[in-house]
């Protein structure tokens, strides 16, 4: 990659994440790391997967990106949005930059609304917090919205309430208030996983088709690598807190070089593969408290060796794009680990 090559990038990049640790105070345990040393990146028009399972902190990064997580939290790193770390920012700062530069979409719409006011009512509230317009200007605007993100009779929708739309509905409506004022970077945090399979085809491919239109830069968390494959460009794996992997999305499924990730994809219902016995990966994922400066995936890990469980382990890079926490990269096969 040339320095030009390189320079270009960085211009693209809308969302930079580095070095974000979060701790939270616990009664038992003190001060406790969720998430360490995470790093990645979002450049306009991309699309990046952080995955991984129930536990591995990717819904704490994403609330510590948008600052806002608990009082007991402590953030530390810096997390970069056009070229202004939010993490140096006040609370009143902080403000006019959510929704107006980064959104979020969470994984149970319908909690996220106010079951009080009409869903026209909301997002036009959402358009005058960062817009200086009339009621009417924000009205119709929330009435356009709902047009562009697939809400039938938008006017006559708009006058309704969150408890009379599906939750596929209610999804297109927080869709519609994250849009509202234009931001370049929208985190969806898991945004299908309360829907039907058929539902979540048209959300994902709304997200898709608006970010096409829009250029914007998505982070899509979510446990389901069959919707990594579909939408993104780039994935980066978490587990225990930690990024273990990061690559481009047919790098990362086609040579897997983390065992944590190969086992994830072993254990992929595969119809190409169907007659062979799917990947287990056996134990289960640490407790805060129990995290290791070593590997954390080793005491589950059939490569696991002596100098896995002694030293730390960086980020290393392989080839020109690919990232991994891991010191036998080499012998990683997605064809051999994790069959029980």
């Amino acid at each position: 990659m040339t320095i030009t090559t390189e320079k270009a990038l960085e211009q693209d990049t809308v969302l930079k994440v580095d070095d974000l640790c979060v701790d939270f105070k616990t009664p038992d345990h003190g001060w406790t790391r969720i998430v360490d040393n995470v790093a990645f990146s979002v450049r306009k028009g991309e699309t990046v997967g952080l995955v991984g399972e129930s536990g591995s902190g990717k819904t704490v990064t994403s609330l510590a990106i948008m600052h806002l997580l608990a009082r007991n939290a402590r953030v530390s790193g810096s997390v970069v949005v056009n070229d202004r770390d939010l993490n140096s920012l006040s609370e009143k700062q902080l403000d006019g930059v959510r929704g107006a530069e980064v959104a979020m979409i969470f994984q149970e719409p319908r909690r996220s609304l106010n079951p009080a006011f009409t869903v026209g009512d909301q997002v036009a509230e959402a358009v005058r917090r960062h817009r200086k317009c009339s009621r009417k200007d924000a009205w119709a605007r929330a009435v356009e919205l709902f047009d562009r993100v697939g809400i039938p009779e938008p006017a006559k929708r708009a006058h309704a309430y969150p408890h009379e739309f599906s939750g596929g509905m209610c999804q297109r409506v927080m869709l519609a208030m994250a849009l509202s004022c234009d931001p370049d970077v929208l985190i969806a945090d898991e945004p299908t996983t309360a829907l039907d399979v058929t539902v979540q085809r048209q959300v994902l491919g709304l997200i898709h088709e608006l970010q096409l239109e829009l250029g914007l830069g998505v982070l899509l968390i979510t446990h389901d690598l069959s919707v990594v494959a579909e939408v993104c460009d780039r994935a980066a794996v978490m587990y225990a807190g930690r990024i273990v992997e990061d690559a481009p999305i047919l790098e990362l499924f086609d040579n897997p070089r983390h065992p944590y990730t190969a086992g994830l994809l072993h254990a992929m219902p595969d119809p190409v593969r169907h007659a062979e016995k799917m990947g287990v990966i056996p134990g289960r994922v640490p407790p805060p408290h129990e995290f290791v400066e070593s590997c954390r995936f080793a005491p589950r890990c059939p490569y696991a060796r002596a100098e896995c469980t002694t030293d730390y382990i960086p980020l290393s890079t392989i080839g020109t794009d690919h990232l991994v926490r891991c010191v036998r990269t080499d012998e990683i096969s997605l064809e051999d680990a994790f069959y029980e």
